[in-house]
């Protein structure tokens, strides 16, 4: 490797940059009605419950056809596989599924999305083990090592940005009929 190559984590710090640019574009443009907007017979979503909390839409095998997430599914989807990655670099036992509860269709959820890109930036910033065994998302492969869990989040995020985009693009213009 020559002496003017970037480090592993310095690429990863800028992919990161890059794909949270491209989220942070679309958050602050949310409204209220685009968090649970259906533009789709076949949703997921997350659901008002009676306490005033909201339950996200699940099935433990992904159906057929599958649904199509809502803005409010998908910024829930982050907050829980962003948690979860954050959990395992600082060593903790990752929350479960369940126990990622989504704010709600207001500035809460962007806020939590910040905040978590926020604990993100530290962690990276702590400068972890890139070459330790990642136990997030692939179960403990030695052959997998927290640079490509890194990696994975950034991407994630990345998709999961495009798609938010998407949705939030479509009902802004409305549906175009045939």
């Amino acid at each position: 490797m020559s002496e003017s190559a970037p480090s592993v984590l310095s690429v990863l710090r800028r992919q990161f940059d890059v794909s949270w640019g491209l989220f942070d574009y679309h958050l602050s443009r949310l409204g209220g009605e685009d968090f649970r907007w259906e533009p789709a017979a076949v949703c997921w979503t997350v659901r008002p419950t009676v306490d005033g909390g909201w339950e996200p839409d699940w099935a433990d095998v992904e159906p057929d056809p599958v649904p199509v997430p809502t803005v409010a599914w998908l910024t829930w989807h982050i907050g829980w596989w962003w948690s979860v990655s954050i959990d395992h670099l600082r060593d903790e036992a990752p929350r479960d599924r369940t126990a990622v509860v989504w704010p709600g269709p207001t500035g809460a959820t962007v806020e939590w999305m910040r905040d978590l890109a926020g604990q993100w930036r530290e962690l990276l910033d702590a400068g972890p083990d890139l070459g330790a065994p990642a136990r997030f998302p692939w179960r403990d492969d030695p052959a997998v090592t927290v640079a490509d869990a890194v990696a994975w989040v950034n991407v994630e995020l990345m998709k999961n940005a495009a798609e938010i985009g998407q949705l939030r693009m479509l009902r802004t213009v409305g549906s175009v009929g045939g």
